[in-house]
Formats: structure tokens, sequence, C-alpha cells
């Protein structure tokens, strides 16, 4: 068949005898020696790509204003939960120390994680309270 046109590539020919293995013009891989400047160049060049995609994963985990926020609600829930428990326990006439001390620790968790002056006031009034009725609790018991 042949085939006409602007690259000038000639007529096909039929199938080729075959060559016996080992001989001749294979396909190959030759193998060049390291060169010196320009391919260390490229090694460096692709290791500051990773770089880049690992500083744009780390981005990532810090999040936004929105992601921010969803964790200090979450925060902000548990030490509602801990707060409601002592309310409980303080109606009931069942509190302990070991409700008090978990409120103190969700205090000192918050206030590690917040600039808020607002929000440390009140951090500070709740932290106040429960000194209060951990100082009762312990009047308490050396009374009896």
């Amino acid at each position: 068949m042949k085939v006409n046109g602007t690259s000038g590539v000639g007529s096909a020919s039929g199938a080729k005898a075959a060559r016996p293995a080992g001989v001749g013009g294979g396909f190959r891989i030759d193998t060049a020696a390291p060169a010196a400047g320009p391919a260390q160049t490229a090694r460096a060049n692709g290791v500051a790509g990773v770089a880049s995609v690992d500083a744009l994963l780390a981005l990532q985990d810090v999040g936004g204003p929105l992601e921010r926020r969803r964790r200090a609600v979450g925060r902000a829930g548990r030490i509602l939960d801990v707060l409601d428990d002592v309310k409980v326990a303080l109606l009931d006439g069942a509190l302990d120390g070991g409700d008090l001390d978990r409120l103190r620790r969700a205090i000192r968790d918050e206030r590690s994680q917040t600039d808020d002056p607002g929000l440390e006031a009140l951090l500070d009034q709740i932290e106040t309270r429960a000194a209060v009725e951990m100082a009762k609790l312990e009047q308490g018991g050396r009374a009896a």
C-alpha cells in the first residue's frame, strides 16, 4: 500500500524476517551516565513540587473560619454538658469532687484555645463558682 502526502512516506513492505534474540535493533534502553548539572536541578524541582503539595495539605488541616467556629461550638457544647451534670448533681444533693474536677479540666482546655476577653471573663466566673462549690464540699466533709 502506498501512502502519498506531505510526509514523504514511501510504500510499506511486507513482514520482515525474524531476527534471533540478542541480535541487532530490537527495543533497548540505553543506560547513560548520570548528568551532573541539569538532572540535579530537575530533581530539586521535583522535590519542591512535593513540598508544595504538603503545604497545601497542611493548609487544609488548619481550616477556615467556619471550621474554627465548628470546633469552638463543639468545645462549648462539652463545657455545657459538664455544667448540666454539675447542676443536676447539685439539685440531687449528690455533687462530688469528680464532677467539679471535670468542669475545671474542661474550662482549662477551653481557656488555652481562646483569645476573646468576654469568653475569658465568663470562664473566670464559672471557675470561681466551681472553686466555691469545691470548698463547700471540703467543708462539709470535715464537718461530717
